[in-house]
């Protein structure tokens, strides 16, 4: 049975989470913003990395100290709006590789479609991060976790900034071993099939497009 996700309840991530709501919030603070708030997620998906026990010399002595035990991660965006969370996760893991799916959402069907895929070679030895900042039918999630464990990853983790119960629910059901961090659960979908209240399109108020 798949876990519960993860709602971030942390003050920072709700204030800046309030202010990436804002209709009145310009695309150079709302990008600051994406990435700030992605940091955080970081902070909290990647708690259970395993780390090993090293000595370090400090001016004042030998210290025991832990580090990462040489586990490799990959970012994922799902283009292009997940793009905006991509500096905010390097911020924390440099060596992380980042590989790219390009998805956009049919505006009949509502399902989403597949233009670009560029992954890692090494995918499958690599703990995988897959970034969007809404998580709002679940389609295009759903499908990019399809085409990256194609690939051979088996360890995945989904990290949104907003996301819905639908949204969830589609992606727990699809994909019960992929861990869910989220900033905010919102009450649902219009009729359009975006997040309600939301924060409007994210892919167009990161890059300024309208």
């Amino acid at each position: 049975m798949s876990k519960a996700p993860m709602i971030l309840d942390h003050p920072l991530v709700q204030h800046k989470i309030s202010l990436l709501r804002d209709k009145n919030t310009g695309t150079k603070e709302f990008k600051e913003l994406v990435g700030e708030i992605a940091t955080l997620l970081c902070y909290e998906a990647t708690r259970d990395l395993p780390t090993k026990e090293v000595e370090v010399e400090t001016p004042m002595g030998v210290a025991k100290c832990h580090v990462l035990a040489g586990r490799k991660l990959a970012l994922v965006p799902i283009l292009r709006a997940g793009l905006g969370m991509v500096d905010g996760m390097l911020t924390l893991l440099p060596a992380a590789k980042v590989g790219h799916i390009g998805m956009y959402r049919n505006e009949e069907t509502l399902e989403p479609v597949e233009y670009y895929c560029k992954l890692p070679s090494d995918i499958a030895e690599r703990d995988v991060l897959v970034l969007d900042p809404m998580l709002a039918t679940g389609g295009s999630a759903c499908d990019a976790i399809t085409q990256i464990k194609k690939r051979g990853a088996r360890s995945i983790k989904f990290l949104a900034i907003v996301a819905v119960p639908q949204g969830i629910n589609k992606l727990r059901e699809m994909h019960p071993d992929v861990d869910i961090y989220v900033g905010a659960l919102d009450e649902g979908l219009n009729e359009i099939g975006y997040i309600v209240p939301g924060l409007g399109d994210a892919g167009d108020r990161i890059f300024g497009t309208k």
